[in-house]
């Protein structure tokens, strides 16, 4: 074997070893249980939602949907997103009530991210501002369990 074929074999070799599938990233999801009648968290989750940048949309009683939160405001935004990308987060959320003084809550954030120009949207870590640990403990704030 010569030089040529031997760095050929190894170049192949790297290439085909760094073009697999990106591992999946975990859920940003929590389910929890607060000490609060359904339509007090309805009435927080809401509020730090909407507080947070987000649209907030409840497709029936139990099921909220956001939008992509704003992550910056200014006429230029577009432009920034589209070349330079930025970090955009979406919130799932199921309130049902356990019993008369408590209810239980699913909290899913979804974040998506690019870094350039010639990038794609791709998932990626909540930013901690986002995560759905931080949206809870707002929500427990805002419900004085805390």
């Amino acid at each position: 074997m010569n030089l040529r074929t031997g760095l050929l074999l190894a170049a192949t070799t790297l290439l085909i070893g760094c073009s697999g599938t990106p591992r999946p990233l975990p859920a940003d999801l929590i389910e929890t249980r607060l000490a609060a009648p359904l339509d007090s968290v309805k009435a927080a989750l809401t509020q730090v939602l909407t507080d947070g940048g987000y649209e907030v949309d409840w497709k029936n009683t139990s099921t909220l949907e956001t939008g992509y939160r704003e992550e910056m405001h200014g006429p230029w935004n577009w432009l920034y997103r589209w070349r330079f990308g930025t970090i955009k987060s979406q919130v799932n959320a199921t309130v049902i009530a356990a019993d008369e003084q408590n209810t239980a809550l699913k909290l899913e954030v979804r974040s998506e991210g690019k870094d350039g120009i010639f990038t794609s949207w791709e998932q990626v870590p909540s930013a901690l501002p986002q995560a759905a640990d931080n949206q809870l403990r707002l929500i427990k704030n805002a419900l004085q369990l805390l």
